[in-house]
């Protein structure tokens, strides 16, 4: 499957629309999504896109817990890539990212100090 890099510099913002909450992948035994490569639980974030006048929420997944990661706050993405998907003539974009934090003013900006 081809995995399209997205250049998350080019978004005048990135906010957390959705709270992190754990991917499940067997609803029926309430088994967790678990990466691979890291062995991590799979976390999804809602997470609103700006640009200009623009903005779009999407689901990105990320490898264990984002931590101080809350509803609202501005965030820093890290490796964000969007995976197109077809599945029975179902498709869509699957996006995911290998870290998802909290986005920390500058040294010397901000703060009116």
């Amino acid at each position: 499957m081809a995995t399209l890099p997205i250049d998350t510099a080019k978004f005048t913002g990135i906010i957390c629309a959705v709270a992190p909450s754990p991917r499940v992948a067997n609803r029926e035994t309430g088994q967790l999504k678990i990466d691979r490569a890291t062995g991590k639980t799979m976390y999804q974030v809602g997470l609103c896109l700006m640009t200009g006048a623009s903005a779009d929420v999407v689901n990105v997944s990320v490898p264990g817990e984002p931590t101080g990661v809350q509803l609202g706050m501005p965030v820093q993405v890290r490796d964000l890539i969007a995976m197109p998907w077809e599945n029975d003539g179902r498709h869509g974009i699957a996006f995911r990212a290998e870290e998802i934090k909290p986005l920390t003013a500058p040294a010397g900006k901000g703060g009116g100090q």
